[in-house]
């Protein structure tokens, strides 16, 4: 489903390059639930927005589902995404405007899938909010405005779900229930599920942990596909 080869990622620092990411290299298997964990600096969220395409490496590779990126234009990367990937993120991005039941609806409606309305229903009952689909985020807890950005991130069917640090604001009880959540998903879907974290706990509910320390892969508790 990913295969990452030589990924480097250099910034301009005070004259100097400064590497953040080093011939990072690995295949991720369709169907894995793999955890990319390391402390702060390490290199993990960069390594994220390569893989996802949101970012283009200095050297090296990511093939997506067969795909290329960097052989796509910045256009032909956002279809990609919007056709096989769904993001999670720590702050949730909601629409603040919006209600639960119309932010799960917005990746539908983009796509124009005339079942929005019953689609984004089921999913939103299916992470336990069935009765709040009328309200809006600041009427919802953090685990509630979680569980609304997972069912906006599934609506779509993603091939991949890449979730940065998704419980980071959330009690751990809270944040127990989230991962519960994808761990479902993941096996129920099929979706292949890429989870950033510098949680030793957290990373351990994957079956495979991906260990970076100073932008280089050091560990790697799976095997490759």
């Amino acid at each position: 489903m990913l295969v990452a080869r030589e990924l480097t990622k250099t910034f301009p620092s005070g004259g100097q390059p400064l590497t953040v990411l080093n011939e990072v290299s690995f295949n991720i298997a369709p169907r894995s639930f793999v955890a990319v964990l390391g402390p702060s600096g390490s290199g993990k969220t960069t390594l994220l927005a390569l893989l996802a395409g949101l970012d283009t490496p200095t050297r090296g590779t990511v093939t997506l589902d067969g795909a290329d990126l960097g052989s796509l234009s910045e256009d032909e990367r956002a279809r990609l995404r919007g056709e096989k990937v769904g993001f999670v993120f720590q702050s949730f991005q909601l629409i603040p405007t919006l209600t639960a039941l119309e932010n799960v609806r917005v990746p539908l409606e983009l796509r124009g899938v005339p079942d929005a309305i019953m689609r984004a229903q089921a999913l939103l009952a299916r992470v336990g909010l069935g009765d709040r689909t009328h309200h809006y985020p600041a009427q919802l807890s953090g685990g509630e405005q979680q569980r609304v950005a997972l069912a906006r991130a599934f609506v779509n069917a993603p091939k991949v779900l890449f979730a940065d640090e998704p419980t980071g604001n959330l009690d751990q009880a809270t944040g127990g229930r989230i991962i519960d959540l994808i761990e479902e998903l993941n096996r129920e879907s099929g979706t292949t599920v890429i989870l950033v974290t510098h949680d030793e706990a957290l990373a351990s509910r994957a079956t495979r942990i991906l260990r970076l320390a100073d932008g280089a892969l050091v560990q790697d508790t799976g095997r490759a596909a």
